[in-house]
């Protein structure tokens, strides 16, 4: 029975709101995706993206294209043996996420910064403005 639902539940979906959930999220079904962290901080959105291990200086390409930002990473495998016993749960391979922007986010002034396994790319959003606008009238 488990298969069976397994089946009818995509695999790049985790429950409930994983990898594949964002209604921004453009990424192809291709490769692994990278999960990411996305928020509003000091009229800014931020994107935070999870590659430890990495070399960011050659390993990991940021994009802006068409209004979507495509973070891209590859990790080389480096095995270890010890004895006859081998076993690895890191991922890798090659990592891409694609994230739909915001309109009116300024892609000119994108910044993107790596620490501790996190990458971390800023890029400043228009300021929000209300829905409603009240509007006086005035005699003429």
């Amino acid at each position: 029975m488990t298969r069976d639902l397994g089946a009818l539940w995509p695999a790049r979906w985790d429950w409930p709101f994983g990898e594949g959930t964002s209604p921004r999220d453009t990424s192809p079904v291709s490769g692994f995706p990278l999960r990411v962290e996305e928020f509003r901080e000091d009229g800014d959105l931020v994107v935070r993206a999870e590659i430890p291990g990495i070399d960011p200086d050659e390993d990991v390409e940021v994009t802006v294209d068409n209004g979507v930002l495509r973070i891209s990473a590859h990790r080389e495998e480096r095995t270890r043996q010890e004895g006859d016993e081998f076993r690895s749960e890191f991922r890798y391979g090659s990592f891409e996420r694609r994230i739909r922007l915001p309109q009116g986010a300024d892609v000119a002034d994108v910044a993107a910064t790596y620490r501790d396994g996190v990458l971390e790319v800023r890029l400043p959003l228009p300021a929000e403005r209300p829905e409603t606008r009240s509007v006086p009238v005035q005699r003429t």
